[in-house]
């Protein structure tokens, strides 16, 4: 009985402690140049979801052509690679945009 309660009153702590940090304002460190961290590392995010969507685009165009090309009884291995490639690179997308 007393590890259970050790245990919870550790969960709870871990909790408490993590919700304190969240409620926290985050101090905005600035980089040498006077620029905010955060706002540059925003910047450098946007542009690599702008770059990894255009690829996105440019595979997914890939794709369609592979599938028109082929007959309906045929699955090449490199469309489905192609379609691995996607998957990926709109994962990657999503991560990177649930981080901020």
């Amino acid at each position: 009985m007393k590890h259970w309660f050790r245990r919870g009153c550790a969960v709870l702590t871990l909790a408490a402690a993590l919700a304190l940090a969240q409620v926290a304002p985050h101090e905005d460190s600035k980089l040498p140049n006077g620029k905010s961290q955060r706002d540059e590392m925003l910047k450098a995010e946007h542009k690599a979801n702008i770059k990894d969507a255009t690829d996105l685009v440019e595979l997914a165009q890939q794709l369609q052509q592979e599938i028109e090309k082929n007959d309906r009884f045929v699955l090449s291995l490199s469309t489905l690679k192609k379609t691995d490639e996607i998957e990926k690179l709109a994962k990657k997308i999503r991560t990177r945009m649930r981080r901020f």
